[in-house]
């Protein structure tokens, strides 16, 4: 027999690209079971074909490290067929191993197969060297060359399989998978190689016309481990980026779930507010008229509670609005709700069985109110007015419920304060009331009773005035000056916030106009728009008239929708929001952070600024959790480019905070109130902030 002798270098590498390729099939196997759809297949191909190739290389730079004393080559086709089974079978064992779950008995039959494959695989290389006579086998280290090969292949799989997912701990344990599988892959190569035997006077048929050993073994060695690198490379990079988008998914998963509580809750008491109250109402409705069972709808107002502001500031307000929240929670039962619909007014929704349960969970409630509350040092003393409108006595509609129960508790207001009142029909006098007050409104236009008063906004921290809020008085002829809040709702009610708008519109445009043409103002003025008006078909005509008449240039209009009304119906918002845009003049996202957005559409909207709700701004100093509201806001502002108006600036804390932050202007009592039209240009004109 010819005596063979082995290059200990060429030994070496072959056995470190064993390792090399072992660990690269652990960690494609892991790509592969993390996938799905075309990336797994694209992962299935790509990782089958390193992996393949570096199970090859090892085999066949084995082969090229043994000598014998005649010239040798490789038949091309014999050895690119060798290639292939090593390619398919990485196929077939990432396959095998990416399923949940690899049984006993599958792992047997995928060792079997890959075991084969591979002997397959090692033997197709060796007949390439076409040797004449051929090569003889010793019987007992070829089966057991087999063996080896079936049992490396399904340690190999069952290493695989168990390694695929695991996140913790994973890339040291998959360096000594691997070491371990090149071990007893390298140990099955040469075993085979033992076992074969080259009788005296063989040659090789293809030492001449065949791919030739001096050179190919560097090549394929180098070739190897470009793609395995490769392959490697674009894994590691591949599972940083899935890392990454994980870590985005989950932060914006959290900021959504964020903002559709806030949505939902009152941002000081966390209280459900009117939106969750409506459906819990509507729900209670459905469940009530299918059990035939009765429930009772309570509306609490504090009394005294106006004061103990004044005196003492909001903080101590809010304070004592939470402790109000706690201790109503505490009295009702879990199954109940308790709701903050706005300012110091409250609503208990409850399940009864009889009206006496109802007067008594309203006495239960005033008794606690009236118990002294500990604020900041502070002893308060408060009380409660509570209305009461009971299912289906009362009514079984959801909105005559809302009012009954509101008309009950003033009832108990005007009646003398601290007590409890049930609805009577009688009481509905009040709704006369605001009848009356609606068609007092439908002639207030024609009455000129209707003025405004403009805020202005500041550059931050202090200066210069870069803008003012148009915002709506009426001047009523016997109840004197009335606030927006004592109005508003009842126009929106009846439509008539839609002729209302557009005289504020037309007002604050012409009045703007005259004042530039005074040299009084060159800022922008900005006019809100309720969500009634913003969907009234005729808008954008209405804002293009006021600003033809007016001769205002479109870029010192600032129109202001709230961000609860432009997500009411996003697509159909940005096309309005466009329409206005491409007439020259601004758009602000008002009360932002206290809606539910989808950043998909707001990135969309074509608006300029971003105007934070006051409710964020009230606490800054104390309630670390709006600052961080308030900064995700501005951050998420300055990254689509849009201005930031900060509203609600009452103290020298907030301002500097504010201004820290980022904000490009600021809008409160501490900068300035709010002034009537009449002497606003004299104000601007000898820029006398000191006066606002």
């Amino acid at each position: 027999m010819l005596s063979g002798y082995y290059n200990p270098l060429l030994v070496l590498l072959s056995i470190l690209v064993a390792i090399l390729a072992s660990y690269t099939a652990l960690d494609m196997a892991g790509r592969v079971a993390m996938s799905a759809g075309t990336a797994r297949r694209w992962w299935l191909a790509g990782g089958a074909a390193a992996m393949g190739m570096g199970i090859w290389s090892m085999h066949f730079v084995g082969m090229l490290a043994f000598s014998l004393p005649i010239p040798l080559g490789y038949d091309p086709l014999l050895t690119a067929l060798s290639l292939l089974i090593a390619v398919l079978l990485s196929a077939f064992a990432l396959w095998w191993v990416s399923p949940q779950q690899l049984p006993a008995r599958k792992l047997a039959v995928g060792a079997a197969l890959m075991g084969a494959g591979v002997a397959a695989m090692h033997y197709t290389g060796m007949a390439a060297m076409r040797m004449a006579p051929g090569i003889q086998y010793q019987p007992g280290l070829f089966v057991l060359s087999i063996v080896i090969a079936v049992v490396a292949s399904g340690a190999a799989l069952w290493v695989a399989h168990y390694l695929r997912s695991l996140l913790h701990g994973a890339r040291a344990l998959r360096a000594a998978a691997a070491v371990v599988m090149g071990a007893a892959i390298s140990g099955m190569h040469y075993t085979g190689m033992g076992a074969a035997q080259f009788p005296l006077g063989s040659i090789c048929t293809v030492a001449r016309g065949g791919v030739q050993a001096n050179w190919l073994a560097l090549m394929i060695i180098i070739v190897t481990l470009l793609v395995l690198g490769m392959a490697l490379l674009i894994s590691v990079l591949d599972m940083r980026m899935a890392a990454r988008t994980g870590a985005l998914t989950s932060s914006l998963a959290l900021a959504n779930e964020k903002l559709a509580y806030l949505a939902l809750h009152d941002n000081l008491t966390k209280l459900p507010n009117r939106v969750l109250l409506e459906e819990r109402l509507t729900h209670e409705l459905g469940v009530s008229q299918r059990d035939n069972t009765s429930f009772a709808l309570m509306f609490l107002d504090l009394d005294g509670f106006k004061p103990v502001n004044d005196a003492y500031g909001h903080h101590v307000g809010d304070l004592l609005l939470i402790e109000v929240a706690r201790r109503i929670t505490e009295r009702v039962r879990q199954s109940d709700t308790v709701a903050r619909i706005g300012g110091d007014e409250f609503v208990v929704l409850a399940g009864i069985t009889d009206p006496a349960d109802a007067g008594a969970l309203a006495e239960a409630l005033l008794h606690e109110i009236r118990k002294p509350f500990i604020v900041e040092g502070l002893q308060l003393v408060i009380s409660g007015s509570v209305g009461i409108a009971l299912y289906p006595t009362d009514s079984v509609d959801q909105h005559d419920l809302m009012t009954h129960a509101d008309t009950a508790m003033y009832h108990a207001k005007r009646a003398g304060r601290d007590a409890y009142c049930f609805f009577e029909t009688s009481m509905n006098v009040n709704v006369h009331r605001q009848l009356q007050l609606v068609q007092d409104l439908r002639q207030a236009i024609a009455r000129n009773e209707l003025v405004l008063h403009y805020q202005p906004k500041f550059k931050a921290p202090a200066g210069p005035i870069i803008g003012v809020e148009a915002l709506l008085r009426w001047q009523h002829p016997q109840l004197g000056l009335l606030m927006p809040g004592e109005f508003i709702d009842l126009a929106e009610k009846t439509s008539l916030i839609v002729p209302l708008g557009a005289w504020v519109l037309n007002e604050a445009c012409r009045q703007m106009a005259q004042w530039q043409a005074m040299g009084a103002a060159t800022c922008a003025v900005a006019v809100n728009l309720s969500a009634v008006q913003f969907s009234h078909p005729g808008l954008v005509d209405t804002v293009r008239q006021a600003l033809e008449q007016s001769r205002l240039e479109p870029r010192l209009l600032t129109l202001e929708i709230t961000e609860s009304t432009a997500m009411r119906d996003a697509a159909a918002s940005v096309e309005i929001l466009q329409q206005l845009r491409d007439m020259g003049l601004h758009v602000s996202i008002d009360d932002f952070g206290t809606g539910y957005s989808s950043l998909l559409y707001l990135k969309r909207l074509p608006a300029n600024e971003l105007k934070i709700d006051r409710a964020f701004v009230r606490d800054l100093a104390q309630d670390t959790e709006d600052a961080a509201i308030v900064s995700a806001i501005i951050a998420l502002g300055q990254t689509l480019n849009l201005r930031i108006v900060a509203e609600g600036v009452e103290t020298r804390e907030q301002q500097d905070f504010l201004t820290n932050l980022g904000c490009d202007s600021l809008q409160g009592y501490l900068l300035g109130k709010p002034k009537p039209g009449s002497i606003l240009p004299s104000l601007m004109l000898h820029d006398d902030r000191d006066d606002f």
